[in-house]
């Protein structure tokens, strides 16, 4: 994409940014908590083929200038706010709600044993997800804007300066730290990594997704998800700001600026790739990976060589979220929410409308994730929302 009023409205901050070796832009459209400044779609009417309700619901506390995304095990659910408060719901019923004693910067990370947080001091604040006792602290190299993830006998943190920290489930101790150069520009975004076998599989500015193994942080390979072009730094960021997504031997992963591509997960072998831009993210299921754009269009490819299988532009600017698959009993559904709290179901095979219910109205920043028989979003003002059809 190459979208010249937001590149205008960079260029004061551009003198600042570009002082020092690696720097970020603070306040970039894609990430910002503000209402969009072009008038987003108006919502379009449709005759609902399912209605969706509130399985249950809660209040944390506002996220603030932060993306704090809860997690989710079995049926437990846990979610954090701005000002530390860390809280356990186990089918909607609060089992523990504790203060973390110290702001919170990056969202939640659980195995349902560990329950871990990321502090804007690059401090790791992990607790007893039984109790929400403190287990361990440790600290990391820059702030912490993406949610840890636990597997594998590890925690894994990635800091502000996309540093990837690995330090031991059971008391903390540091395993390893990966680190790579970055582009002298770069977006602050809260992207996180995932774990999946024994590899950290990790998105980096320059378009770079990189898998990383558990045991000791040696890269096993790098992909190239998007290449840097154009004549200036702003031209060329193309970095992945949202988490890759692993289904059977496949991941793929898209980039700001840039292309959703598909690898591997074994060799890192590209598969395919087409050209889009994206901040929010994707999601992708056994036949399409499913993709927010960066001007609220969602698009269908299929999985197997990346063709395109269908557009739905009725949401255009309206801050989409990361999509989701869902399943039972909304299998054959994607769900979206936007910058009013608004929840969006679509059919999968055609990407037309199917349900839409309202939140508080604050801004669904954090990514939906699914949870039985539905799925759960947390707003920016600290609403948890479980939701299934009725």
């Amino acid at each position: 994409m190459r979208n010249s009023t937001l590149a205008n409205s960079f260029v004061a901050l551009l003198i600042v940014v570009l002082v020092g070796g690696c720097s970020t832009i603070e306040k970039l459209n894609p990430f910002s908590s503000s209402d969009p400044k072009q008038k987003p779609a108006e919502l379009v009417a449709f005759t609902p083929t399912l209605e969706l309700r509130s399985a249950w619901q809660a209040s944390v506390g506002g996220s603030g200038e932060y993306v704090l995304t809860p997690a989710v095990v079995g049926d437990s659910v846990y979610a954090a706010a701005q000002d530390g408060t860390l809280a356990r719901y186990d089918d909607g019923r609060q089992v523990w709600r504790i203060a973390a004693g110290q702001a919170v910067s990056g969202g939640v990370g659980s195995d349902g044993k560990l329950v871990v947080v990321g502090t804007p001091k690059g401090e790791v604040l992990a607790f007893d997800a039984a109790t929400g006792k403190p287990a361990w602290k440790a600290s990391v190299s820059s702030e912490v804007l993406a949610a840890p993830v636990v597997g594998d006998g590890m925690v894994a943190v990635r800091s502000g300066d996309s540093r990837i920290f690995a330090f031991e489930a059971a008391d903390g101790k540091r395993r390893w730290v990966y680190q790579r150069s970055t582009p002298a520009l770069s977006l602050r975004s809260n992207v996180g990594v995932i774990i999946t076998g024994h590899a950290v599989l990790a998105g980096f500015p320059g378009g770079k997704l990189v898998a990383v193994s558990t045991a000791n942080g040696v890269a096993l390979w790098e992909g190239t998800v998007a290449i840097p072009k154009g004549s200036t730094e702003l031209e060329r960021i193309v970095d992945i700001t949202s988490a890759p997504v692993v289904e059977g031997r496949e991941v793929c992963a898209v980039a700001y600026q840039g292309r959703v591509a598909c690898f591997d997960t074994g060799s890192g072998n590209l598969l395919w790739s087409r050209e889009i831009s994206s901040s929010a993210g994707l999601d992708m299921d056994a036949k399409g990976v499913y993709v927010s754009d960066e001007n609220g269009v969602l698009q269908a490819f299929d999985r197997s060589n990346g063709a395109s299988l269908w557009k739905q532009d009725k949401l255009l600017r309206r801050q989409l979220s990361r999509p989701l698959v869902l399943g039972s009993p909304l299998s054959g559904y994607l769900a979206v929410a936007d910058y009013q709290g608004i929840v969006h179901l679509l059919r999968r095979d055609d990407g037309s409308f199917a349900a839409r219910i309202a939140s508080d109205g604050s801004a669904v920043s954090a990514d939906p994730l699914s949870i039985k028989n539905g799925l759960v979003i947390q707003t920016r003002n600290g609403g948890i929302y479980a939701l299934t059809s009725k």
